[in-house]
Protein backbone atom coordinates (compact mmCIF):
# COMPACT_ATOMS: atom_id res chain seq x y z
CA UNK A 1 0.00 0.00 0.00
CA UNK A 2 1.56 3.51 -0.94
CA UNK A 3 1.40 6.15 1.20
CA UNK A 4 -1.48 8.09 -0.22
CA UNK A 5 -3.50 5.12 0.23
CA UNK A 6 -2.56 5.07 4.20
CA UNK A 7 -3.14 8.73 4.63
CA UNK A 8 -6.57 9.07 2.92
CA UNK A 9 -7.42 5.56 5.14
CA UNK A 10 -5.87 7.31 8.51
CA UNK A 11 -6.48 10.13 8.21
CA UNK A 12 -10.49 9.67 7.76
CA UNK A 13 -10.34 6.70 10.63
CA UNK A 14 -9.14 9.97 12.77
CA UNK A 15 -11.45 12.60 11.99
CA UNK A 16 -14.11 11.02 14.84
CA UNK A 17 -11.79 13.02 17.30
CA UNK A 18 -12.37 16.49 18.44
CA UNK A 19 -10.07 16.81 21.14
CA UNK A 20 -7.19 18.55 18.64
CA UNK A 21 -7.30 22.30 19.27
CA UNK A 22 -4.13 24.46 20.91
CA UNK A 23 -3.63 27.40 23.16
CA UNK A 24 -1.28 28.85 20.91
CA UNK A 25 1.33 27.60 23.33
CA UNK A 26 4.76 28.89 22.15
CA UNK A 27 7.89 26.74 22.10
CA UNK A 28 10.60 28.74 22.18
CA UNK A 29 14.02 28.07 20.93
CA UNK A 30 17.45 29.18 22.68
CA UNK A 31 19.68 28.78 19.59
CA UNK A 32 18.25 31.58 17.64
CA UNK A 33 16.00 31.50 14.68
CA UNK A 34 16.98 27.51 14.17
CA UNK A 35 13.87 25.50 13.62
CA UNK A 36 10.77 24.86 11.74
CA UNK A 37 7.08 25.98 12.51
CA UNK A 38 5.94 28.17 15.24
CA UNK A 39 2.89 28.22 17.54
CA UNK A 40 3.36 32.06 18.58
CA UNK A 41 0.88 34.39 17.96
CA UNK A 42 -2.74 34.37 18.22
CA UNK A 43 -2.98 30.80 18.11
CA UNK A 44 -3.60 28.03 15.13
CA UNK A 45 -7.46 26.60 14.75
CA UNK A 46 -7.12 22.59 14.44
CA UNK A 47 -10.26 21.03 12.99
CA UNK A 48 -12.92 22.03 10.10
CA UNK A 49 -15.64 24.53 11.49
CA UNK A 50 -19.43 23.98 10.99
CA UNK A 51 -19.32 26.74 8.44
CA UNK A 52 -16.19 25.20 6.88
CA UNK A 53 -12.92 27.25 8.16
CA UNK A 54 -10.24 25.29 7.27
CA UNK A 55 -8.02 24.36 9.84
CA UNK A 56 -3.99 23.85 9.46
CA UNK A 57 -3.75 20.39 11.02
CA UNK A 58 -2.10 17.24 9.87
CA UNK A 59 -4.68 14.94 11.54
CA UNK A 60 -3.85 10.98 11.09
CA UNK A 61 -3.91 7.61 13.27
CA UNK A 62 -0.39 6.16 13.44
CA UNK A 63 -2.75 2.72 12.70
CA UNK A 64 -6.16 2.28 12.36
CA UNK A 65 -5.98 -1.16 13.44
CA UNK A 66 -6.64 -2.13 17.22
CA UNK A 67 -6.51 -4.60 19.96
CA UNK A 68 -10.33 -2.97 21.96
CA UNK A 69 -13.59 -3.51 21.27
CA UNK A 70 -15.09 -0.61 21.52
CA UNK A 71 -18.59 -0.44 20.29
CA UNK A 72 -18.86 2.77 19.05
CA UNK A 73 -15.71 3.18 17.32
CA UNK A 74 -15.08 2.43 13.70
CA UNK A 75 -11.89 0.87 14.17
CA UNK A 76 -12.70 -1.49 17.14
CA UNK A 77 -11.13 -4.91 16.64
CA UNK A 78 -14.33 -6.54 15.12
CA UNK A 79 -15.33 -3.76 12.48
CA UNK A 80 -14.98 -4.70 9.08
CA UNK A 81 -12.76 -1.51 7.58
CA UNK A 82 -9.45 -1.46 5.73
CA UNK A 83 -6.56 -1.18 7.75
CA UNK A 84 -3.55 0.60 6.93
CA UNK A 85 -0.23 1.60 9.36
CA UNK A 86 2.30 4.39 9.06
CA UNK A 87 5.94 3.98 10.04
CA UNK A 88 6.99 7.23 12.04
CA UNK A 89 9.57 8.00 9.10
CA UNK A 90 6.36 8.11 7.06
CA UNK A 91 4.75 10.28 9.51
CA UNK A 92 7.40 12.38 9.77
CA UNK A 93 7.88 13.02 6.15
CA UNK A 94 4.62 13.74 5.93
CA UNK A 95 4.71 16.43 8.41
CA UNK A 96 7.56 18.45 7.73
CA UNK A 97 6.47 17.96 3.44
CA UNK A 98 2.72 19.73 4.37
CA UNK A 99 3.83 22.27 6.29
CA UNK A 100 6.61 23.39 3.81
CA UNK A 101 3.46 23.92 1.81
CA UNK A 102 1.81 25.65 3.79
CA UNK A 103 -0.78 23.15 4.19
CA UNK A 104 -0.43 22.90 8.01
CA UNK A 105 0.60 24.16 10.59
CA UNK A 106 0.95 21.48 13.64
CA UNK A 107 0.18 17.47 14.08
CA UNK A 108 -2.29 15.69 15.58
CA UNK A 109 -1.35 12.24 16.40
CA UNK A 110 -3.54 9.50 17.73
CA UNK A 111 -3.50 5.86 17.11
CA UNK A 112 -5.25 2.40 17.39
CA UNK A 113 -3.86 -0.19 20.31
CA UNK A 114 -1.80 -2.67 18.38
CA UNK A 115 0.07 -5.41 20.39
CA UNK A 116 0.63 -3.65 23.91
CA UNK A 117 -0.41 0.07 24.97
CA UNK A 118 3.49 0.30 25.36
CA UNK A 119 4.74 -0.56 21.85
CA UNK A 120 1.62 1.83 20.43
CA UNK A 121 3.21 4.92 22.63
CA UNK A 122 6.80 4.10 21.62
CA UNK A 123 5.89 4.75 17.97
CA UNK A 124 3.94 7.78 18.85
CA UNK A 125 6.61 8.81 20.94
CA UNK A 126 9.23 8.59 18.26
CA UNK A 127 7.44 10.83 15.58
CA UNK A 128 7.77 13.57 18.04
CA UNK A 129 10.91 13.17 19.40
CA UNK A 130 12.06 12.76 15.32
CA UNK A 131 10.24 15.96 14.60
CA UNK A 132 11.35 18.10 17.55
CA UNK A 133 14.91 16.52 18.12
CA UNK A 134 16.21 15.72 14.48
CA UNK A 135 14.45 17.88 12.15
CA UNK A 136 14.03 20.78 14.98
CA UNK A 137 10.15 21.16 14.34
CA UNK A 138 8.95 24.25 16.34
CA UNK A 139 5.72 23.75 15.36
CA UNK A 140 2.43 22.09 17.17
CA UNK A 141 2.44 19.01 18.20
CA UNK A 142 -0.91 17.32 20.12
CA UNK A 143 -0.12 13.40 21.05
CA UNK A 144 -2.66 11.09 22.01
CA UNK A 145 -1.69 9.38 24.57
CA UNK A 146 -3.18 5.74 25.71
CA UNK A 147 -4.08 5.47 29.64
CA UNK A 148 -3.06 2.00 29.79
CA UNK A 149 0.49 2.70 29.05
CA UNK A 150 3.40 2.91 31.86
CA UNK A 151 3.85 6.83 33.22
CA UNK A 152 6.86 6.90 31.96
CA UNK A 153 6.40 6.55 28.21
CA UNK A 154 2.98 9.13 29.19
CA UNK A 155 6.00 11.76 30.46
CA UNK A 156 8.12 11.13 27.68
CA UNK A 157 5.28 12.02 25.06
CA UNK A 158 4.80 15.23 27.38
CA UNK A 159 8.58 16.16 26.59
CA UNK A 160 7.70 16.65 22.59
CA UNK A 161 4.00 17.71 22.53
CA UNK A 162 2.50 21.09 23.39
CA UNK A 163 -0.40 19.43 24.34
CA UNK A 164 -1.47 16.12 25.22
CA UNK A 165 -4.74 14.18 25.89
CA UNK A 166 -6.22 11.23 26.78
CA UNK A 167 -9.92 10.70 25.60
CA UNK A 168 -12.01 9.38 28.48
CA UNK A 169 -14.91 8.45 25.85
CA UNK A 170 -17.83 8.32 28.51
CA UNK A 171 -18.52 9.87 31.65
CA UNK A 172 -19.47 7.36 34.06
CA UNK A 173 -17.87 3.21 34.38
CA UNK A 174 -21.09 1.80 33.90
CA UNK A 175 -21.55 3.39 30.12
CA UNK A 176 -17.57 2.03 29.85
CA UNK A 177 -18.30 -1.55 30.93
CA UNK A 178 -21.61 -2.06 28.81
CA UNK A 179 -19.74 -0.32 25.29
CA UNK A 180 -15.73 0.09 25.68
CA UNK A 181 -15.31 -3.37 28.32
CA UNK A 182 -11.01 -2.95 27.76
CA UNK A 183 -11.00 0.67 29.40
CA UNK A 184 -11.40 1.61 32.57
CA UNK A 185 -12.37 5.50 34.63
CA UNK A 186 -10.02 5.10 37.00
CA UNK A 187 -7.04 4.08 35.36
CA UNK A 188 -7.71 6.96 33.12
CA UNK A 189 -7.77 9.79 35.77
CA UNK A 190 -4.83 7.94 37.22
CA UNK A 191 -3.06 8.69 34.54
CA UNK A 192 -4.33 12.46 34.01
CA UNK A 193 -3.38 13.56 37.60
CA UNK A 194 0.32 12.28 36.66
CA UNK A 195 0.30 14.17 33.78
CA UNK A 196 -1.19 17.16 35.79
CA UNK A 197 1.43 16.23 38.37
CA UNK A 198 4.56 16.82 35.72
CA UNK A 199 2.46 19.86 34.51
CA UNK A 200 2.69 21.66 37.89
CA UNK A 201 5.89 20.30 38.59
CA UNK A 202 7.68 21.99 35.57
CA UNK A 203 6.03 25.43 36.13
CA UNK A 204 6.68 25.28 39.72
CA UNK A 205 10.77 24.65 38.36
CA UNK A 206 10.65 27.62 36.31
CA UNK A 207 9.24 29.88 39.10
CA UNK A 208 12.64 29.36 40.81
CA UNK A 209 14.71 31.65 40.36
CA UNK A 210 18.25 30.17 40.33
CA UNK A 211 17.14 26.96 38.90
CA UNK A 212 18.28 25.33 35.36
CA UNK A 213 16.00 26.03 33.19
CA UNK A 214 13.57 22.44 33.08
CA UNK A 215 13.06 19.71 30.26
CA UNK A 216 10.18 21.24 28.21
CA UNK A 217 6.62 19.47 29.12
CA UNK A 218 3.10 19.72 27.82
CA UNK A 219 1.52 23.01 28.50
CA UNK A 220 -1.77 21.31 29.06
CA UNK A 221 -3.97 18.47 28.95
CA UNK A 222 -7.75 17.45 27.16
CA UNK A 223 -10.32 14.53 26.35
CA UNK A 224 -13.05 13.97 24.90
CA UNK A 225 -16.46 12.48 25.75
CA UNK A 226 -19.24 10.96 23.44
CA UNK A 227 -22.53 12.24 23.87
CA UNK A 228 -25.09 10.06 23.01
CA UNK A 229 -23.81 6.77 22.68
CA UNK A 230 -24.89 5.86 25.93
CA UNK A 231 -27.89 7.09 28.48
CA UNK A 232 -26.03 9.29 30.28
CA UNK A 233 -27.65 12.79 30.93
CA UNK A 234 -26.37 15.98 30.15
CA UNK A 235 -26.39 16.59 34.04
CA UNK A 236 -23.84 13.39 34.57
CA UNK A 237 -21.51 14.43 31.39
CA UNK A 238 -21.20 17.97 32.83
CA UNK A 239 -20.90 16.50 36.39
CA UNK A 240 -17.74 14.30 34.86
CA UNK A 241 -16.34 17.54 33.50
CA UNK A 242 -16.83 19.76 36.13
CA UNK A 243 -14.79 16.92 38.17
CA UNK A 244 -12.09 16.60 35.61
CA UNK A 245 -11.39 20.73 35.01
CA UNK A 246 -11.30 20.75 39.04
CA UNK A 247 -9.36 17.54 39.82
CA UNK A 248 -7.02 17.34 36.85
CA UNK A 249 -7.16 21.13 35.29
CA UNK A 250 -7.86 19.80 32.15
CA UNK A 251 -7.79 22.64 29.52
CA UNK A 252 -10.78 21.75 27.62
CA UNK A 253 -13.41 18.94 27.10
CA UNK A 254 -14.39 18.33 24.09
CA UNK A 255 -18.26 16.95 23.30
CA UNK A 256 -18.99 14.98 20.39
CA UNK A 257 -22.01 13.91 19.56
CA UNK A 258 -22.24 10.31 18.61
CA UNK A 259 -22.42 9.48 15.04
CA UNK A 260 -23.78 5.71 13.74
CA UNK A 261 -21.57 3.58 11.99
CA UNK A 262 -21.13 0.84 9.26
CA UNK A 263 -22.37 -2.70 10.80
CA UNK A 264 -22.95 -0.78 14.14
CA UNK A 265 -23.77 -2.80 17.48
CA UNK A 266 -26.73 -4.02 18.65
CA UNK A 267 -25.97 -2.02 21.90
CA UNK A 268 -26.00 1.32 20.38
CA UNK A 269 -29.02 3.43 19.44
CA UNK A 270 -30.22 3.34 15.65
CA UNK A 271 -30.29 7.17 16.04
CA UNK A 272 -27.83 9.65 16.64
CA UNK A 273 -28.39 12.87 18.89
CA UNK A 274 -29.76 15.73 17.71
CA UNK A 275 -26.83 17.85 16.55
CA UNK A 276 -27.80 20.98 19.02
CA UNK A 277 -27.29 18.82 22.00
CA UNK A 278 -23.60 18.86 21.39
CA UNK A 279 -23.90 22.60 20.75
CA UNK A 280 -25.60 23.12 23.74
CA UNK A 281 -23.53 21.32 25.88
CA UNK A 282 -20.61 23.58 24.77
CA UNK A 283 -22.64 26.13 25.72
CA UNK A 284 -22.80 24.65 29.29
CA UNK A 285 -19.42 24.38 29.52
CA UNK A 286 -18.72 28.09 29.00
CA UNK A 287 -20.85 28.65 31.93
CA UNK A 288 -19.04 26.76 33.81
CA UNK A 289 -15.80 27.68 33.55
CA UNK A 290 -16.06 31.54 32.79
CA UNK A 291 -18.96 32.65 34.18
CA UNK A 292 -19.35 31.16 37.77
CA UNK A 293 -22.15 28.62 37.60
CA UNK A 294 -22.23 25.43 39.45
CA UNK A 295 -23.37 22.49 37.81
CA UNK A 296 -26.87 22.05 39.21
CA UNK A 297 -27.86 25.78 38.41
CA UNK A 298 -27.76 24.36 34.79
CA UNK A 299 -29.04 20.54 35.10
CA UNK A 300 -29.96 19.28 38.05
CA UNK A 301 -32.02 15.79 38.80
CA UNK A 302 -35.19 17.42 38.57
CA UNK A 303 -34.42 18.84 34.83
CA UNK A 304 -31.39 16.73 33.73
CA UNK A 305 -31.27 17.28 30.45
CA UNK A 306 -30.20 21.26 28.53
CA UNK A 307 -33.26 22.51 26.76
CA UNK A 308 -32.38 22.69 23.18
CA UNK A 309 -34.75 24.82 22.01
CA UNK A 310 -32.70 27.65 24.81
CA UNK A 311 -29.00 28.39 25.56
CA UNK A 312 -28.22 27.33 28.82
CA UNK A 313 -27.86 31.02 30.34
CA UNK A 314 -31.59 32.24 28.94
CA UNK A 315 -33.29 28.85 30.31
CA UNK A 316 -31.45 29.77 33.41
CA UNK A 317 -32.27 33.29 33.47
CA UNK A 318 -36.05 32.48 32.77
CA UNK A 319 -36.68 29.85 35.61
CA UNK A 320 -35.21 32.43 37.85
CA UNK A 321 -36.61 35.39 36.67
CA UNK A 322 -37.45 36.71 40.19
CA UNK A 323 -34.01 38.14 40.48
CA UNK A 324 -34.08 40.01 36.95
CA UNK A 325 -33.90 43.09 36.16
CA UNK A 326 -30.26 43.44 36.93
CA UNK A 327 -29.19 47.25 36.83
CA UNK A 328 -26.25 47.73 34.52
CA UNK A 329 -25.10 51.07 36.46
CA UNK A 330 -25.01 49.14 40.17
CA UNK A 331 -24.94 45.42 39.57
CA UNK A 332 -21.90 43.24 40.61
CA UNK A 333 -20.12 41.71 38.06
CA UNK A 334 -21.14 38.16 38.81
CA UNK A 335 -24.83 38.99 38.56
CA UNK A 336 -24.08 41.11 34.86
CA UNK A 337 -22.25 37.69 34.34
CA UNK A 338 -25.23 35.89 34.82
CA UNK A 339 -27.10 38.55 32.11
CA UNK A 340 -28.49 36.73 28.69
CA UNK A 341 -26.48 38.36 26.33
CA UNK A 342 -23.67 39.78 28.32
CA UNK A 343 -20.69 37.76 28.03
CA UNK A 344 -17.35 38.63 30.06
CA UNK A 345 -16.14 41.06 27.41
CA UNK A 346 -19.08 42.87 27.29
CA UNK A 347 -19.76 42.87 31.13
CA UNK A 348 -15.85 44.33 31.67
CA UNK A 349 -16.79 47.41 29.47
CA UNK A 350 -19.83 47.95 31.49
CA UNK A 351 -17.82 48.19 34.59
CA UNK A 352 -15.59 50.16 33.13
CA UNK A 353 -17.59 52.72 31.66
CA UNK A 354 -19.69 53.03 34.34
CA UNK A 355 -17.29 54.52 36.56
CA UNK A 356 -17.52 57.88 34.00
CA UNK A 357 -20.76 57.81 33.22
CA UNK A 358 -24.24 56.72 33.86
CA UNK A 359 -24.97 54.11 31.24
CA UNK A 360 -28.25 54.31 29.12
CA UNK A 361 -29.60 52.28 25.77
CA UNK A 362 -27.06 54.14 23.44
CA UNK A 363 -24.01 53.19 24.81
CA UNK A 364 -25.50 49.84 25.24
CA UNK A 365 -25.46 49.17 21.31
CA UNK A 366 -22.45 51.02 20.93
CA UNK A 367 -20.79 47.87 23.03
CA UNK A 368 -23.01 46.03 20.10
CA UNK A 369 -24.66 44.14 23.12
CA UNK A 370 -27.50 42.09 21.47
CA UNK A 371 -30.45 43.86 22.73
CA UNK A 372 -33.18 41.32 22.04
CA UNK A 373 -32.18 39.25 24.19
CA UNK A 374 -30.91 41.56 27.20
CA UNK A 375 -33.68 44.16 27.43
CA UNK A 376 -36.62 42.01 29.43
CA UNK A 377 -33.47 41.18 32.22
CA UNK A 378 -31.78 44.82 32.95
CA UNK A 379 -32.40 48.49 33.71
CA UNK A 380 -30.18 51.39 32.52
CA UNK A 381 -30.18 54.99 32.61
CA UNK A 382 -33.55 55.31 30.21
CA UNK A 383 -34.34 51.61 30.21
CA UNK A 384 -37.02 49.46 32.71
CA UNK A 385 -38.13 46.23 31.38
CA UNK A 386 -41.62 46.90 33.09
CA UNK A 387 -43.06 48.68 30.34
CA UNK A 388 -42.44 45.51 28.36
CA UNK A 389 -45.21 43.91 30.14
CA UNK A 390 -43.95 40.53 29.88
CA UNK A 391 -44.90 37.20 31.91
CA UNK A 392 -42.99 33.89 31.88
CA UNK A 393 -44.80 32.45 28.83
CA UNK A 394 -44.54 35.28 26.66
CA UNK A 395 -40.96 36.47 27.35
CA UNK A 396 -40.12 32.64 26.17
CA UNK A 397 -42.03 31.94 23.50
CA UNK A 398 -40.54 35.87 22.48
CA UNK A 399 -37.12 33.87 21.93
CA UNK A 400 -38.12 30.55 20.79
CA UNK A 401 -36.77 29.23 17.34
CA UNK A 402 -40.08 30.40 14.26
CA UNK A 403 -41.78 27.12 13.61
CA UNK A 404 -41.08 24.98 10.36
CA UNK A 405 -43.20 25.34 7.71
CA UNK A 406 -45.47 22.01 8.41
CA UNK A 407 -45.99 23.57 11.77
CA UNK A 408 -47.57 26.41 11.21
CA UNK A 409 -49.30 24.46 7.78
CA UNK A 410 -50.97 22.43 10.70
CA UNK A 411 -52.20 25.19 12.72
CA UNK A 412 -49.01 26.19 15.28
CA UNK A 413 -49.44 29.72 16.57
CA UNK A 414 -47.01 32.19 13.96
CA UNK A 415 -43.60 32.99 15.15
CA UNK A 416 -43.24 35.39 17.54
CA UNK A 417 -42.49 39.00 16.67
CA UNK A 418 -38.68 40.67 17.36
CA UNK A 419 -38.37 43.12 19.74
CA UNK A 420 -38.09 46.82 18.08
CA UNK A 421 -35.23 48.77 19.53
CA UNK A 422 -36.43 51.99 18.53
CA UNK A 423 -39.99 51.01 19.63
CA UNK A 424 -38.37 50.07 23.24
CA UNK A 425 -36.49 53.60 23.40
CA UNK A 426 -39.92 55.45 23.08
CA UNK A 427 -41.49 53.28 25.53
CA UNK A 428 -43.56 51.59 23.15
CA UNK A 429 -43.99 48.02 21.99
Amino acid sequence: MDLLQKLEILADAAKYDASCASSGAARKDSRGSRGVGSTGGAGICHSYAPDGRCISLLKVLMTNACLYDCHYCINRRSSNVQRARFTPDEVVRLTLDFYKRNYIEGLFLSSGIIRSADETMEMVIEVGRRLREEHHFRGYIHLKTIPEASPELIERAGRYADRISINIELPTQQGLTKLAPEKNLARTQKAMGHIRGKIEERHAERRKPDAPKPPPFATGQSTQMLVGADDSTDAVILRRADSLYSDYRLRRVYYSGFSPIPEPSSLLPIKPPPLVREHRLYQADWLLRFYGFAVDEIASDTAPNLDLQLDPKLAWALRHRAIFPADVNRAPREMLLRVPGLGVRNVDRILGARRHTRLRLADLLRLRIPMKKVLPFIIAGDHSPTRLGLDDESLRARFLPPPKQEELDFGAPPPPMPVDINSVRSGEL
